[in-house]
């Protein structure tokens, strides 16, 4: 029954389709690593032929996920130049990131 439910969840500003058992990296969110955490922007939850889509929201819909870890994705190289104007910049950007893994699914 629980295997092939699924949701939409809203954090960080981004939208993830979830799973239980799965693991994703979502914008980085202030928690311990091996904390839970309840996620109760559910934007749609679905189950086989039934979806319960939200009006923004889904009432009384959570997702249960557990902290793995905290961390920053890879650097990234950011170069401005203006050609013929003697203007150049260089600039990195590492964003960080919370890694977890979702439990379960509440409908």
């Amino acid at each position: 029954m629980e295997s092939n439910m699924y949701a939409v969840i809203k954090t960080g500003g981004k939208q993830y389709r979830v799973v239980a058992g799965e693991k994703l990296k979502i914008e980085q969110i202030p928690a311990e690593v091996g904390a839970e955490i309840t996620i109760d922007q559910i934007l749609m939850v679905g189950e086989g032929e039934s979806v319960k889509i939200g009006a923004p929201l889904v009432a009384g819909a959570t997702v249960k996920a557990t902290v793995l870890a905290q961390g920053r994705h890879d650097k990234i190289k950011i170069f401005k130049m203006r050609r013929r104007k003697h203007y150049r910049k260089n600039q990195g950007h590492r964003q960080n990131y919370t890694e977890i893994r979702i439990d379960g699914i509440a409908a």
